[in-house]
């Protein structure tokens, strides 16, 4: 299917039968002539046109039929059509595999997280005389009852601390980001609120000096959360990227790695999207300031359980950012391959079989 309307040319692949509504238009390739898979390729690879048409503001407001019948594109026999699809469908495969494990570790780090520091299950079990299902070091460290809190019944031994109380706050770099590489990657609320992780490769740039980029400048463990846009939402930093963040951001610094990402696991969890859809404020669109960010309480266990629940954690992330460079790296394999096997310059016979 193609967008006729904005983002005008975008190309996206119906997974099932479905109806389609007025600002798209329906492709198939002719039989015995045109492979569909190839055709997606093809008009892929005038995506980027259609988008400078649309930025320049000295064309059409949408894609119309005769515009798309007047486009020209590449056709060698449908053997090779159907050859240059599999090449390219590979890698799409490949990111898409990467994306559905990612989902997966995810949501298995969540899981986790609500088990042992929300529902307490492990705490639960032994106070019930129930074997918690885990080694035995690790069962050690949790206890077997609870102490009344603040927040109710907590185990025993554990703290209530606000989100203050564990990290600092600071808010992002006021800029215009560029397409270009005129400085560092500028992190914006956009590029963390679709993902659970961070596609440094669609985040853009902006211009920077030198002092400001030393204050702003991502490392390592930073968690930024956004207070505008989409309040609440959040992201860690886990790759050495030359980056600063944007002024819609407010980033958190805490006292080690490990209690980043358990600070990371409660931003994540029901408990602070509960604290931020009743925190926002604003009557034109929703916000939270630093303060509010970070006024929100949670339990804290003792540094102990946080390091083992950083051992966990942090070697599903390692994975998954794995899985994300692999995929960027296929990506541009793609991206490169395209227009060399569509214009000719690369024989499809060099590539071998796939």
């Amino acid at each position: 299917m193609l967008s006729v309307r904005a983002p005008i040319g975008r190309v996206n692949r119906a997974a099932t039968d479905c109806g389609i509504g007025r600002g798209v238009m329906a492709i198939a390739g002719r039989r015995g002539i045109a492979d569909t898979d190839f055709l997606e390729y093809a008009l892929r690879m005038n995506e980027p046109r259609w988008s400078e048409l649309e930025s320049s503001g000295s064309v059409f407001s949408n894609l119309g039929r005769a515009d798309l019948e007047q486009l020209q594109i590449p056709l060698p026999s449908l053997q090779e059509q159907h050859y240059l699809a599999h090449i390219l469908g590979t890698l799409d495969d490949k990111i898409e595999l990467n994306r559905k494990m990612n989902e997966t570790l995810e949501a298995m780090a969540r899981a986790l997280f609500k088990s042992w520091f929300i529902d307490f299950d492990p705490v639960r079990a032994k106070a019930e005389g129930h074997d918690p299902g885990l080694p035995a070091d690790i069962a050690a460290l949790f206890p077997d009852s609870f102490q009344d809190s603040d927040l109710g019944e907590i185990p025993k031994g554990w703290d209530v601390k606000r989100l203050a109380d564990l990290c600092s706050t600071q808010y992002g770099y006021t800029a215009s980001a560029a397409n270009e590489p005129v400085g560092p990657r500028y992190l914006r609320v956009t590029d963390i609120n679709k993902r659970n992780w961070i596609e440094w490769s669609d985040v853009p740039y902006c211009a920077i000096n030198a002092d400001a980029r030393d204050v702003y400048a991502l490392h390592v463990g930073d968690l930024v959360v956004a207070r505008m846009a989409d309040p609440g939402k959040s992201a860690i930093i886990e790759e050495d990227v030359d980056a600063v963040f944007a002024s819609y951001l407010v980033r958190l610094k805490t006292a080690s790695l490990a209690q980043s990402y358990y600070i990371y696991g409660f931003l994540k969890s029901d408990l602070y999207t509960e604290y931020a859809e009743g925190a926002k404020s604003g009557s034109v669109q929703a916000n939270m300031n630093a303060k509010v960010i970070v006024d929100a309480r949670l339990v804290v266990p003792p540094a102990g359980l946080i390091s083992q629940y950083f051992q966990i954690v942090h070697a599903s992330r390692r994975c998954l950012v794995a899985n994300v460079r692999q995929s960027r790296s296929a990506a541009d394999l793609r991206d490169t391959l395209l227009p060399r096997l569509m214009s000719g310059q690369l024989e499809l016979t060099s590539l071998g079989s796939v």
